[in-house]
């Protein structure tokens, strides 16, 4: 069984007890955070090596290693092959950085996009705009609806069913 299957069949088991999970993701997130921590630092240094070789640089188990990269895949320039990635699969943790800031954003990270390394490479300004970015792109924005009876927006002064809305 490839390695992000078991990690989703331990990480989203429905029958698992919930405190127990709750316990797993809140050590998951500790984790996660710190392995972005590390990578924060040197922004620019595309880490590379085995699944397994990652999980032991950065202290944690294969299963978590798999969520890492479950995680980030999104946001690395060139993406793992994580479908069928075993412990000797070699991976690359080259990110986007605006990508990575913004999707962490989408994810409701704040644990992670809140990160004091993110001051060296954005500044507060380019910070706000990232997450600014990321917040309007999933934003709906239904338009008014136009009655037959309003004015026409085209600016005519007519009935909107007068003009315009003749053609529908």
């Amino acid at each position: 069984m490839a390695l992000l299957e078991q990690w989703r069949k331990l990480a989203y088991d429905q029958d698992a007890d919930k405190g127990k999970l709750q316990r797993f993701w809140a050590d998951y997130f500790e984790k996660e955070k710190e392995i972005y921590a590390q990578l924060l630092k040197a922004p620019d240094e595309v880490v590379k090596g085995t699944v397994k070789e990652l999980a032991d640089k950065y202290g944690v188990d294969l299963m978590t290693m798999t969520g890492f990269l479950d995680g980030i895949n999104d946001s690395l320039i060139e993406g793992n092959p994580i479908e069928e990635m075993e412990e000797g699969t070699p991976v690359n943790l080259g990110f986007d950085k605006a990508l990575l800031y913004k999707n962490m954003v989408a994810a409701d990270a704040d644990w992670l996009y809140k990160l004091e390394e993110w001051r060296d490479i954005f500044d507060e300004e380019t910070r706000k705009e990232l997450y600014m970015e990321q917040k309007r792109s999933t934003t709906i924005v239904k338009e008014a609806k136009i009655y037959p009876n309003d004015p026409c927006p085209c600016g005519s002064g007519k009935k909107y069913k007068k003009c315009c809305g003749r053609n529908r």
